[in-house]
């Protein structure tokens, strides 16, 4: 497979960072609650709610990171059989599919999250025609158990008409839909343009590091 390096672009490190604060505070979450569980028969009560919406988090921005880094697997046995023009075609064939898939994806995505931030969702059942005119809004709506921030209090104001919210409002932890598939069709249009200038064959895992391996153990036979 040909090189994936290629100018840096300003949103390459969006998924890098936020999967890593994401598997943060799942990781220190997670500690302090058994902590609190078994040394001191105590509880922290939206422990489990908070790293629930947060493994979400984590596996929907996940998608776009693995189109980027081309770590979703797949079955490449029969498309290795064929020539690397061949290859190339049957990609750029596998990245259009993917890519209407994950606009499918995006509409729902939108229509899902957009009442619980007083947003029209869209109409059409497939594709977008439009705006609903007559929708209702779930801006009220909250989670079970995790507490407002203090730096979202402002929240209040402008998907809950001032009333304070008791809980987190659902706005917040749903907004990973639209946003992750926002960015999986931008990272599938990026495969897109790597596969038509020949930079890439393939959108799933390579076999590179397992010929490294094999490379590798074929040399210390050769000492042994």
């Amino acid at each position: 497979m040909a090189s994936l390096n290629g100018p840096t672009d300003r949103f390459d490190k969006i998924e890098e960072t936020l999967i890593a604060i994401i598997l943060g505070v799942m990781t220190i979450m997670t500690f302090a609650n058994v902590v609190a569980r078994y040394g001191f028969n105590s509880n922290i009560f939206y422990a489990l709610e908070l790293t629930v919406f947060l493994f979400a988090w984590l596996v929907l921005l996940g998608a776009s990171y693995a189109v980027k880094k081309t770590m979703h697997l797949g079955v490449d046995a029969v498309v290795n059989m064929t020539s690397s023009r061949t290859k190339r075609l049957l990609a750029l064939i596998s990245v259009v599919v993917c890519l209407i898939y994950a606009l499918l994806l995006l509409k729902g995505a939108w229509d899902y999250w957009a009442p619980y931030a007083n947003l029209p969702p869209t109409e059409g059942r497939w594709f977008p025609t439009g705006f609903e005119e007559k929708y209702r809004g779930r801006g009220w709506y909250e989670t079970q158990d995790i507490p407002v921030p203090f730096f979202l209090s402002w929240l209040a104001d402008v998907f809950n008409e001032g009333v304070e919210y008791e809980k987190l409002p659902k706005v917040v932890p749903y907004l990973v839909l639209p946003i992750s598939m926002a960015l999986l069709v931008w990272r599938l249009v990026q495969a897109a343009g790597r596969v038509w200038r020949g930079e890439q064959d393939m959108l799933i895992v390579s076999h590179e590091a397992e010929d490294d391996v094999a490379e590798a153990a074929a040399k210390l036979k050769d000492v042994d």
